[in-house]
Order: C-alpha cells, then sequence, then structure tokens
C-alpha cells in the first residue's frame, strides 16, 4: 500500500528521495519551470530547458521525460511531467491530479518518490496527492510470475499550503475507497458473487464505522423484492441486497445512494455475444462506487446523514432463469413485464431506489453501468446524468467535474415514455425502439422514484472500465468511477 505525508519545499534540490517530480509548462518562448521547480534550473547548471529539449519534450500534458541528476540533486532520478501552457490563473485541479498520476505511474518500481508540482492552495495539495495515489494503483492478486513491477511505496507532497496537512490526509481516505471500487472491478466473478460482494461490504463497512443489513434470498423473496429476485434466480448463486448506513449526530440532510450490482452478467436467456461478455465482471461497478463513498463518507465524518443500498444479483441463464414475457411485482407495487432479459439492471435498481425512499432522503442518487447507449452517445469517459429534477441534474454534473469526473447532463424526453407501456403489466423493461436506450433506461427508473423525492441517475458503463491503455491516474481495469462524485455529492449536503 503506497502511503503519502507532507513536507516543506525549502529543501527541494536536497530533498532525500528516489525521484523528484516537477512541472513544466510549454509556452511560445519555450519551456518554463512551473511553481515547485524554483532552484532546480541553477542546481543543474541552467541546463534544464536545454536538456529537456535535446530528448525531445515539449511540455505537453502527460508527457514524461526521465533525467539522471549526477548528483546535481539530492535526488538521483529528476521526472519532468508535461503540464501544458501556463494558465493565467490557479492551475486546474484535474490537470494536478493528472500530472501526478502520470508521473506516478511511469515511476512503478520506485520506493519513495517526492511531489514537487505546483501547490499553491490546499485544494491544489489534495489534487497532487490524489492523483499520486491513485497513479500509484497496482492490482496484482491473482500474477504469480512477479513481473509487473511494484507500485510506488512512498509519496511526499512538497507544499508549504496552509491545510496542506489536512487535504493531504483527505486524499489518502478517498484514494482508499477509490482503490477498494476498483479492486472489486478487477476481481473474477469466480471470486465476487452477491453474497461474497456482501459480506466483503459487511466487512469494510463495519471496520468504517457503518451499520450493515444485508437481506439474503429468502428474506428478499418475502419483502417484495420483485426484481432483485427475478434477475437472481436463475444463478446458483443467489441475490443480495446490503444497506448500508453512516448517521452523523449533527446531520440536517439525508442522501441516499442505490448501486447496481450485477456481479456478472451473461444477459440471462437473452444471451450477449461473446464478444460483449468478458468485461462483464465490471457491471456491479455502480454497487462498488457506493460502498466506497460511504466508506469515504464515514471515514471522513462528513456532517450528513447517508445511506447506501447495493442492489446484488449475477445474471446467468438456467432453467429456473427469468423468461422474456415474465412478469414481476417490484418493491413499489407495479408490475413489470421483462422483454429483454439483458436489460436487468434496471429491474434491479427499482427495488433499491423504492426502498431508498423508505429512509426519507433528501435526493436519491442511483449509479449503474447501464446501457451500451451511454458509450454511443458520451464515448468511453463520460458519464450521463438524468433527474427529475433540472437543478439537481445541473449539481451532480458540476460536483463531478470539481472531482475530475467527466459527466454530463441528458433530457428525459417524455414522448419516448410511451414506448415503455406494456399490455399486460404496469409497465416494459424495454422501449422497442433502440434509439435513445440511455434516456429510455432513465424514464423507467423514473416510474419508481418516490413521489416528491428529487432524483438522480448516473449511467457510467464507459467510465466504469477502461479498456485501453492507462492514462493520467486511470489505470487499465477497473477505474472506481464516480466513487468521488458519490462523496463530492455528500460533502455538498452536509452541514
Amino acid at each position: 500500500m503506497t502511503t503519502v505525508r507532507v513536507n516543506s519545499t525549502d529543501n527541494v534540490v536536497s530533498f532525500d528521495t528516489d525521484a523528484l517530480v516537477v512541472g513544466v509548462h510549454s509556452g511560445p518562448e519555450g519551456l518554463l519551470p512551473a511553481p515547485g521547480a524554483e532552484g532546480l534550473d541553477e542546481a543543474l547548471g541552467g541546463r534544464l530547458a536545454t536538456t529537456l529539449g535535446a530528448v525531445g519534450f515539449n511540455g505537453k500534458p502527460g508527457e514524461i521525460a526521465k533525467l539522471p541528476t549526477f548528483g546535481a540533486l539530492t535526488a538521483p532520478l529528476l521526472v519532468v511531467v508535461g503540464l501544458g501552457d501556463a494558465p493565467e490563473g490557479d492551475h486546474d485541479t484535474e490537470a494536478l491530479r493528472r500530472a501526478a498520476g502520470t508521473a506516478v505511474r511511469a515511476l512503478a518500481g520506485t520506493t519513495r518518490v517526492a511531489l514537487a508540482l505546483p501547490t499553491a492552495d490546499a485544494r491544489q495539495a489534495e489534487a497532487v496527492a490524489l492523483g499520486g495515489l491513485l497513479g500509484a494503483y497496482s492490482f496484482t492478486r491473482y500474477r504469480t510470475n512477479g513481473e509487473q513491477p511494484a507500485p510506488v511505496v512512498e509519496l511526499t507532497v512538497l507544499s508549504d499550503a496552509e491545510g496542506a496537512e489536512d487535504a493531504v490526509g483527505r486524499a489518502a481516505t478517498v484514494s482508499e475507497s477509490v482503490s477498494l471500487v476498483r479492486d472489486l472491478v478487477n476481481m473474477p466473478p469466480s471470486d465476487l458473487w452477491p453474497a461474497r460482494f456482501a459480506e466483503i461490504a459487511e466487512e469494510t463497512g463495519s471496520e468504517a464505522g457503518l451499520s450493515v443489513q444485508v437481506l439474503d434470498e429468502k428474506q428478499l423473496k418475502e419483502g417484495g423484492y420483485g426484481g432483485i429476485v427475478a434477475v437472481g434466480q436463475g444463478s446458483a448463486n443467489p441475490p443480495r441486497l446490503v444497506r448500508l448506513a453512516y448517521i452523523h449526530p449533527e446531520a440536517a440532510k439525508t442522501v441516499a445512494f442505490v448501486g447496481k450490482g450485477i456481479t456478472f452478467d451473461s444477459g440471462g436467456l437473452s444471451l450477449k455475444p461473446s464478444a460483449s461478455m468478458d468485461w462483464m465482471k465490471s457491471d456491479m461497478g455502480g454497487a462498488g462506487a457506493v460502498l466506497g463513498a460511504l466508506v469515504a463518507i464515514a471515514r471522513l465524518g462528513l456532517k450528513v446523514n447517508a445511506v447506501g443500498y447495493l442492489c446484488l444479483a449475477e445474471n446467468m441463464p438456467s432453467g429456473t432463469a427469468q423468461r422474456p414475457s415474465d412478469v414481476f411485482t417490484s418493491l413499489a407495487g407495479k408490475t413489470v413485464e421483462v422483454l429483454d432479459t439483458d436489460a436487468e439492471g434496471r429491474l434491479v435498481l427499482i427495488d433499491g431506489i423504492a426502498r431508498a425512499g423508505r429512509d426519507n432522503p433528501d435526493v436519491i442518487v442511483d449509479v449503474a453501468t447501464l446501457t451500451g447507449a451511454q458509450i454511443v452517445a458520451l464515448g468511453w469517459r463520460t458519464a450521463g446524468v438524468m433527474a427529475n429534477d433540472d437543478e439537481l441534474r445541473e449539481q451532480v454534473v458540476e460536483v463531478a467535474g470539481r472531482q475530475g469526473e467527466a459527466a454530463w447532463g441528458m433530457p428525459l424526453p417524455e414522448e419516448l415514455r410511451k414506448g415503455l407501456d406494456s399490455p399486460v403489466a404496469d409497465i416494459a423493461n424495454l422501449h422497442p425502439d433502440r434509439f435513445g436506450g440511455m434516456l429510455t433506461a432513465a424514464l423507467f427508473l423514473r416510474e419508481f422514484v418516490p413521489e416528491g423525492v428529487r432524483w438522480a441517475h448516473i449511467d457510467m458503463a464507459g467510465p466504469a472500465f477502461n479498456k485501453g491503455e492507462p492514462h493520467g491516474y486511470t489505470p487499465k481495469g477497473g477505474t472506481g468511477a464516480i466513487t468521488r462524485t458519490l462523496v463530492g455529492l455528500a460533502e455538498r449536503y452536509a452541514g
């Protein structure tokens, strides 16, 4: 596990570390050292810009150059990361997160790394620390050959900003939760079935001070959780619903988060093609984000009440699986005709949303790897946000942006609702026209939101799992997406 601490910037040249990371801006007059790199050029005999130019370094965002210091600095290795054009005002925190993450990823196998990036205030210090910690993430649980280099062991943020210690401490707490979510998403479904996920939630939640309640398949059936039961009935691994609760004695507001937790999605009897199935271990990313967020909220001691619901099931084909044209009764009392068993995430979410309403929250936010249509509309890195309240939708988008998680507000066109009408039940789980699939899925969920409750839906099918190459502080595989957004929302509602 990577640790992080803060140290003063008055000894950057002589700071004892294995690698020193600094930022450099590009500009019309050449390369410009960013704040934090002062004094290094003099220590290097005025040759920093010349040397960087010789190796083709241009200062573009995410660009990396590694330079031996030959004793000019105490650190034997100087790592320069590009920050792009120098800003007219404050440095963007997301740019700092990505720069720190890029540098630390490039230093895997190094024991000690010092980050001398711009930290004019506590927010920037937190961004540098969080980016570095997330960049150090590595999932090696199943590797036996030892070929992958070990992550950085010790990070030091060089900063004199007021409040830097507390800010870096918050970064450490949040990064632990994001790493937990990444681990869960990366775990194979053979090791993470619903009951096992519930056990992990109970263990980690209790350690963080959360109250935890788990409903098994019998309790779910008796309690009327028709959606979760229907999706899980085809698997040898029965479903679970986990309720996590954090109560602060001084809280004035309550937020409820609901996460889709399909530990593996085969599509059920509406079987997916094999090419669409190999990464469906990530279909529990929404539930993972809710668990990670609740753990962080508790550890940060936020003055807000927060409840989280993990709607856990495995969607498998078998003789007991739900069939296209089946009808079930949801926890909200509405009947649902199942036209496609691969549109299962919304079926578990509606029970979680209905249950969350009983907590009388000020807001319900559900998060899910819900539709391939989200990827078609917004790509792999941007989540879609829909809501029954325009102000809440924009608030979620704004909070996500502050946390460095790309999100875009989307509409809920009323003309699409008619396509969800069923001739035999209150509503069908799929619109016959596949266009606008992200929007119709959200319209379906909206039907089960308790009256008078503000609700938002985050579809992060793409952002939850990086199938491409690592970038910034984002690794290949599980990303932990939206965990930070949920924590940020809880902070927004905290007293």
